[in-house]
C-alpha cells in the first residue's frame, strides 16, 4: 500500500479562491483599508483571521501558535509567514 501525496490545493485555498480577487479589492480600496499598512495588507489579515476561524482559534496566541505550528505549510494556504501576536493586535 502506497501513500499518496496531495497534488492540489489545500481545502482553506480551496475555499478562500471562492471570495472573488476583484470585489474584495474593490471594499478594501473603497474603505482605504491598506492605508499606511507597510507588510500586513488587509488580504494577509483576511486570510490569518479567516483561518483562525474555520480552525476555532480563541485568542490572538492561540492563532501566533497555530501559524508558526504550520509555518511550512501556509504557502500554501495562501498566507505569506507565521504572523507575530503584536502585528494581529496592531491590524485588528
Amino acid at each position: 500500500m502506497t501513500c499518496a501525496m496531495n497534488k492540489g490545493k489545500t481545502i482553506f485555498s480551496q475555499i478562500m479562491s471562492l471570495i472573488p480577487e476583484r470585489d474584495f479589492k474593490a471594499c478594501v480600496d473603497r474603505y482605504k483599508g491598506n492605508y499606511r499598512s507597510r507588510n500586513f495588507s488587509c488580504k494577509d489579515q483576511f486570510l490569518v483571521m479567516s483561518y483562525a476561524q474555520l480552525t476555532g482559534r480563541d485568542s490572538l496566541r492561540d492563532i501566533e501558535n497555530c501559524l508558526s505550528a504550520l509555518s511550512s505549510k501556509l504557502y500554501h494556504c495562501g498566507i505569506s509567514y507565521a504572523v507575530p501576536r503584536n502585528t494581529l493586535a496592531k491590524a485588528n
